[in-house]
């Protein structure tokens, strides 16, 4: 992609920071962007207990000292900096061992970080040390369930919700007037997020739609899901659900839905086109492009 284009910028997504040493991400995006000249962005998040634990056999407590250090230690190694660095989670170099401060020898260079959150305290570390948020389990009509966390910890890096790129997950775009039918094949990912994307004690998605209002509809679809009801799970998801966390139904929907973002105080809408085909799903993601350009 860096080698075929120009102009659009470039990211990474989301990378767990249990899977990689802040040296290896440091690395990483110091290629990335040298390779895209400067038009890379890198994301970050802490994934969960059952992934980073289960698949990556690291443990997962200390989340917040890890994800402040591991930001830090990227952005010394991005400058050029030699990395002698003591953190709450990172030592660098290690103690009692052979290893030396080590620096990079690629030219300095600067990136955007972007982290991926959704707890409170994860939120509010965002707001204070990120520059850009990767939102996810997002409805703009709850937008303060995020933003009230994240303007905290920008209050105490002497700095405002405005300094960062605000991007939301906006789930599926899509057109048409039989909204139920543009409904009812999202109730799947939505159960399969509330019950699946975690434990029964850690599901981070779950959390964010229950502090959202839907409490009683989050656990109750989780209950099912891992209970192996996962049809009666997906019927259970609301339908208001589905709409506030898609783009999908009649042209003048699919804007409203737009300027609800805007006024929520998102900058940046990451969005699925739907579509059998390239065709089809180019189609739509250059009709919501229109729309959000018109919307500006």
């Amino acid at each position: 992609m860096a080698a075929k284009t120009e102009k659009i910028r470039l990211g990474t997504g989301i990378l767990q920071l249990g899977s990689r040493s802040p040296a290896m991400l440091a690395m990483t995006a110091m290629t990335l962007n040298s390779m895209s000249k400067g038009r890379f962005t890198l994301g970050l998040g802490a994934s969960g207990p059952q992934v980073v634990e289960g698949w990556h056999g690291v443990p997962f407590a200390r989340t917040l000292p890890r994800i402040r250090d591991a930001v830090n230690i990227v952005r010394m190694a991005s400058r050029g900096e030699r990395v002698a660095y003591k953190g709450e989670y990172y030592e660098l170099p290690r103690p009692g061992g052979e290893g030396k401060a080590l620096k990079t020898s690629a030219p300095p260079m600067q990136f955007p970080i972007y982290l991926a959150t959704l707890s409170p305290k994860s939120l509010e570390l965002t707001g204070e040390i990120a520059d850009g948020w990767i939102g996810t389990s997002f409805m703009p009509e709850h937008a303060d369930v995020f933003f009230d966390h994240m303007r905290r910890g920008a209050d105490k890096a002497g700095r405002t919700l405005a300094d960062l790129d605000i991007q939301a997950a906006a789930g599926v775009v899509a057109f048409g007037d039989d909204v139920e039918k543009l409904v009812a094949p999202r109730r799947p990912g939505l159960a399969f997020t509330l019950g699946a994307m975690g434990s029964r004690q850690h599901n981070f998605y779950n959390a964010a739609y229950r502090r959202a209002g839907y409490a009683d509809e989050a656990v109750a679809v989780q209950k099912l899901w891992l209970d192996g009801k996962r049809e009666e799970a997906a019927a259970l998801v609301p339908d208001e659900m589905v709409l506030q966390t898609n783009l999908i139904g009649t042209e003048a929907m699919v804007r409203e839905r737009v300027r609800q973002h805007r006024a929520a105080g998102v900058n940046t809408l990451r969005v699925q086109p739907e579509g059998a085909t390239l065709e089809q799903r180019l189609e739509n993601l250059g009709r919501i492009v229109k729309i959000v350009n018109e919307e500006s």
